[in-house]
């Protein structure tokens, strides 16, 4: 039986990431860049221009949009380590995307690296 580690191995065989040193310009490049996290997830943080498609909602959503039905649209997905984002990718080359991106290492990689985050203001208290 294949656990959730061996599908993202297999997974990622299949599809092309991009690694940190080229993904801003694969960013800046891109139609869409898609953060697959829940959406706690990206309210806590995401990267600037991310917009938010769940991983569980991700080929319906495309599906079901017009704007995003268009198989040659150059997308870049990320997740917190690039797990789902592969998965994701994966999904999206099996229904005939062809420029799709996972971000290597995701979001964790992407702050490690001193990246710029989107994050909520906390109140100031004086």
């Amino acid at each position: 039986m294949k656990s959730a580690h061996d599908l993202v191995l297999a997974a990622k065989t299949r599809i092309a990431e991009v690694d940190l040193q080229q993904a801003e310009a694969a960013i800046r490049d891109a139609d869409l860049l898609i953060d697959v996290r829940e959406a706690d997830e990206y309210a806590a943080a995401h990267i600037p221009g991310a917009i938010n498609i769940p991983r569980g909602l991700l080929e319906f959503k495309l599906s079901n949009d017009p704007q995003l039905s268009e198989r040659t649209l150059k997308l870049v997905l990320y997740c917190k380590n690039s797990g789902r984002s592969a998965l994701a990718a994966d999904a999206l080359r099996e229904m005939g995307y062809r420029n799709v991106l996972s971000l290597s290492g995701g979001i964790e990689a992407w702050q490690a690296a001193g990246h710029e985050l989107l994050a909520p203001k906390l109140p100031a208290f004086d």
